[in-house]
This record gives C-alpha cells, sequence and structure tokens, in this order.
C-alpha cells in the first residue's frame, strides 16, 4: 500500500524535530536536570520498542518480499547479508570512525571534550539517523501501518539521541546555537532519508526489498548495541529500568494490536 508523501514528510519533520527538542533540554539547567532523571526509562523504553519492531514486523516483512521475489528459492543469505552490512555499518561509523560517548554524561565540566571530537561524533549519528529515515519510507511504502509503527519506534529513541548530542556539543564549550545546529543536522539527516527513499523507492523495482534489510540492521544495532547498553549503564541496580524495556515491547504489541485492528483492509 503505497502512502502518499505528505504522510513520510510529517514522520520525518516530527522524527526529526524530537531530535532538536531532546538538545534543547539541556537549557535551562533545572530542566535538564528533570529530563536526566527520566532518560534511562525513556532509553529502555525505545529499546523495548525498537527491538520488537524489528523482529515482529520488519523482518518478516523483509523475509516475505525476498520469498515473493524469488519463489522456489529457499535460500535467505542476501537479505541476511544486507542486514549484517547495516549492522556492522553502524557499528564503523558509530565507534571506529567516531568515537562512543554515553547518554547525557558529556555535560559535565571534567567531560569536556575538542570540537573536532565532538563534530566527529555528530557525525557518527548520521549514518544511522537517516536510515531512521529510510527504515520510516520502505516500511510505509509496503504497509503504512507498518510505517506508522517503525516512525514510532524512531521517535521514541529521537530525543535520548537529540540529548547526547546536544550534551557532545556543550561540551566542547559551544552555546545554545550551536546545540540547536548540531540537532538539527541530524534531525534533517532522518527528513532526508524519508525523502530520498521515498523517490527512489517509489520508482525503482525492489528498492525496499534491499533497502528494508539494511535499514533492519540499523535499527537491530541502535536498539540491541546502543540503546541497551545504555540502559544497562545507568540503570545500575534500578530493575524498574530493566523492565521498562519489557514495558516498551508492551507498548509495541499494544500499539501494534490497536493500529492492525483500527485499520484493517
Amino acid at each position: 500500500m503505497d502512502s502518499p508523501i505528505y504522510y513520510l514528510i510529517v514522520f520525518g519533520v516530527v522524527a526529526g524535530a524530537a531530535n532538536v527538542l531532546g538538545g534543547l533540554i539541556l537549557f535551562p539547567s533545572r530542566l535538564h536536570d528533570t529530563y536526566r532523571k527520566g532518560l534511562k526509562y525513556l532509553l529502555a523504553l525505545g529499546a523495548g520498542f525498537m527491538l520488537a519492531v524489528t523482529l515482529f514486523e520488519i523482518l518478516p516483512k523483509t523475509i516475505g518480499i525476498w520469498q515473493g521475489l524469488y519463489p522456489g528459492h529457499d535460500s535467505l543469505y542476501p537479505p541476511m547479508l544486507l542486514l549484517l552490512g547495516g549492522y556492522l555499518l553502524t557499528q564503523f561509523f558509530e565507534h571506529t570512525i567516531a568515537p562512543h560517548f554515553h547518554l547525557g554524561a558529556e555535560v559535565h565540566h571534567e567531560n569536556e571534550i575538542s570540537s573536532r571530537s565532538a563534530y566527529a561524533g555528530v557525525g557518527g549519528f548520521l549514518i544511522h539517523t537517516f536510515f531512521d529515515g529510510v527504515s520510516i519510507a520502505a516500511a510505509s511504502l509496503i504497509d503504512l501501518r507498518i510505517g506508522f509503527l517503525v516512525f514510532l519506534a524512531v521517535f521514541l529513541h529521537k530525543f535520548p539521541e537529540g540529548f547526547t548530542v546536544g550534551s557532545m556539543v556543550f561540551a566542547a564549550g559551544k552555546g545554545r546555537r550551536e546545540v540547536i545546529i548540531a540537532t538539527g543536522i541530524i534531525g534533517l539527516a532522518t527528513l532526508a532519508g524519508v525523502i530520498v527513499f521515498y523517490l527512489v523507492g517509489s520508482k525503482v523495482d525492489g528498492a525496499v526489498a534491499y533497502a528494508l534489510p539494511i535499514a533492519a540492521g540499523v535499527t537491530l544495532y541502535v536498539a540491541a548495541s546502543d540503546l541497551i547498553p545504555e540502559v544497562n549503564h545507568h540503570g545500575g541496580k534500578r530493575p524498574l529500568v530493566s523492565l521498562s524495556v519489557f514495558g516498551g515491547v508492551a507498548l509495541f504489541f499494544a500499539v501494534h494490536f490497536v493500529v492492525h485492528g483500527l485499520f484493517e483492509h
């Protein structure tokens, strides 16, 4: 089911705006301190939701598409290789090209970093924020309901993501203007991913079959290798933080049944 471009633009704009708002939580400090207390719970909720979306929506659709393209051919090596490629691509850009930062840890003066390191970190986010947009568009071109669920998964981690980017820029000695610019850039990368893939995927046959598993690998990486370790790091001995991951999974199933129940073909 093709979805109109204006739906996708709304998804991309809202997701990107959440990046900017996440960075602006740094100002003023009182609001920043309040937000940090709830950050670990939002991280956990988003991690659970993203894991569930990847395993119960994106991956099954990927397998179904490839089986439809090659009926009678039971090898799933190509899509699984693309999924692994998306996962490793994110690893390369986030932790090889750019340094890794714990969410929210850079706002302290003892953690001051250089401007070069901060902007390298921002650059490391661009690949997965772009594929956030690709994920939304590719899923929406298959079924708008699935696209909406992927959008929610992306949206839930956009605030912590913007907060992280803003923290890096802030720790490099920059101010509100630079924080807005940096978070705006990663937000625009998501919108660019939506628009670019819509333009390509709606015109090139088979584009979704190749883009969706790559996006699944990126999404799986963000959930399992970025968010879950941060949840464990920030959660400490608070079991409620870990339980929030399960809450994210439960939230996915609740929204899934509502969306699929209300908007049956």
